[in-house]
């Protein structure tokens, strides 16, 4: 029996989450925004651990918007061949930091709409980008916030722009960016694909999944 959409029950699920991973922040390696553009391009279909392994090479040659715009196509295709889809990455990166330099003075830009109007920028990029680089606002939803959120049951929808938008009138704005890591977290430890570890999760209680898994 699904749970009802409470606001005491989010404020659990909030607080237990915030308890069970404070000061969490996005796994990626960067040292400033043009970086944490990169690397987030870089972990579509990529594991983190893989991206951080390629950009700790990758940002020792290329540092600005300017070298990634100039560098060949085919040699940033071969330096980051290992995070997959790299001739795709490769491109939008490229463009990406062409537009950069034409358009923002080297600079990315700290709104959405500028975010979006970028090649390979979704929202969920977008939300990075704006959340770990600048401190503004927003809920990341990747494959982990996705599966968490349908399994807990704040959302029934699979597009991740629609659970992105079934989210925000849910949780707090203050609480976004760190409610998104946060989910992202628990996706990783507790509620895994594959095999969920629903005895172990201190949301079990206020899970629809795990209500009925258990």
């Amino acid at each position: 029996m699904a749970h009802k959409l409470t606001k005491q029950r989010i404020q659990r699920i909030v607080k237990i989450l915030s308890r069970t991973y404070p000061d969490v922040k996005t796994a990626l390696r960067h040292r400033n925004p043009v970086e944490l553009l990169v690397a987030t391009i870089l972990s579509a279909q990529c594991t983190d651990e893989r991206v951080n392994q390629v950009t700790t090479t990758l940002f020792k040659k290329l540092r600005t918007a300017k070298d990634f715009a100039e560098v060949p196509l085919s040699a940033l295709e071969e330096m980051i061949r290992p995070t997959g889809f790299y001739r795709n990455k490769a491109k939008s990166i490229k463009a990406c930091c062409v537009a950069l330099v034409q358009r923002h003075g080297e600079k990315v830009p700290d709104n959405m709409k500028a975010l979006l109007q970028l090649t390979g920028i979704g929202r969920k990029t977008a939300n990075v980008i704006l959340g770990s680089a600048f401190g503004i606002p927003g809920i990341v939803v990747d494959t982990h916030v996705k599966r968490v959120s349908q399994c807990i049951g704040l959302t029934t929808e699979s597009d991740p722009v629609k659970i992105e938008f079934d989210l925000m009138p849910l949780i707090p704005k203050k609480d976004w960016i760190a409610f998104s890591h946060q989910m992202i977290w628990h996706g990783r430890a507790l509620c895994k694909a594959r095999k969920p570890k629903c005895p172990e999760c201190p949301l079990l209680a206020l899970c629809d999944y795990g209500h009925e898994a258990t």
